[in-house]
């Protein structure tokens, strides 16, 4: 099968892009310019997968170019990744998150119903949509109600919604994804738990006092490894019900801090580092306590996470190690 993948040179799709190749299809990733930097996906691609892609020219903002784009080759599915994803930003650009996120989303849905209506597509939403429910609810499944906290939450509910709309009143072969926490190889130092990867790394290699400014460790999310959520979302593709919203996470929760602790004695630090809270890094408004039900996504697909954290943390500090020199 031939998929076309937004956000290719981001967080999650360079695995999935690995992950597809693997599986014998085409894989096409849209980029916006041919300045280079779909070379940098390379540090989780190896050569053989990464020479099976091709790239595509797009900018999901411009509406004609997404049509271009989805005319240079007969899709069969579309992995929506692309997007400002980080919802600290989001509370310094609310108008270029809302308009990357639900304009751009809005733009690539319109044009696949343009010019290929039966190709099926994958929105990549998110658990921000949900906001902070009371954790006495228990899990957070798709029946609970859409009321996010920050803007980037909302941006991506507005695209959330459209896309069902869209499925449902026209027709079309899309369906949703709303991903818990997830880290990995490659997940930007911007984000929590990377960014503590990040600066272990930097304190191993004497680049930095044994000093780590942190956010809220009380935080406390279910948080799974990338290449499980690429399996899932792959999954998805094939069995998703068109105009359907689908939790994919895991069910074992830690706090920030716990996570943190843990990459300490990966390191081989343990207590040897001081943590330090910085205001640049507590979010205006916080999410206490994430807990997913994914059920229907595993109930469809059987997918289940394979990777423990602990390898998926290790995984991320040997990351860094490779890119910090």
């Amino acid at each position: 099968m031939r998929f076309l993948i937004t956000g290719i040179t981001g967080f999650v799709g360079p695995h999935l892009a690995d992950l597809l190749v693997r599986e014998g299809h085409e894989v096409h990733g849209l980029v916006r310019s041919t300045n280079g930097r779909e070379d940098d996906i390379r540090d989780v691609m190896p050569d053989e997968t990464f020479s099976e892609l091709r790239f595509v020219l797009g900018d999901l903002i411009d509406m004609e170019s997404c049509v271009r784009a989805l005319r240079t080759a007969e899709f069969d599915g579309v992995f929506h990744l692309a997007a400002q994803s980080h919802p600290p930003t989001s509370f310094a650009d609310p108008r270029g998150t809302f308009v990357t996120n639900a304009i751009g989303t809005v733009n690539l849905a319109d044009a696949i119903r343009t010019v290929s209506p039966s190709c099926r597509m994958l929105f990549c939403s998110t658990s921000e949509v949900y906001g902070a429910p009371d954790p006495a609810l228990g899990l957070i499944s798709e029946a609970f109600p859409i009321a996010p906290v920050n803007p980037y939450g909302v941006s991506k509910a507005s695209a959330d919604c459209y896309v069902r709309e869209r499925a449902i009143s026209e027709g079309l072969p899309f369906f949703v994804t709303r991903a818990f926490s997830h880290t990995g190889p490659r997940r930007g130092r911007c984000f929590s738990i990377a960014s503590d990867a990040y600066q272990i790394v930097r304190i191993l290699k004497s680049y930095q006092e044994p000093v780590i400014r942190v956010g809220t460790l009380s935080s406390a999310r279910a948080v799974v490894d990338v290449r499980d959520i690429s399996r899932a979302y792959y999954l998805l593709m094939q069995h998703a019900v068109p105009g359907a919203a689908y939790n994919v996470g895991g069910e074992e929760v830690f706090t920030m801090g716990e996570l943190l602790d843990r990459m300490l004695d990966i390191a081989g630090l343990g207590d040897q580092v001081e943590k330090r809270v910085d205001p640049a890094l507590v979010r205006p408004i916080d999410i206490p306590v994430q807990t997913c039900d994914s059920s229907r996504c595993r109930d469809l697909t059987g997918w289940q996470p394979s990777i423990k954290i602990d390898q998926t943390l290790s995984d991320l500090i040997e990351y860094y190690g490779r890119k910090i020199s």
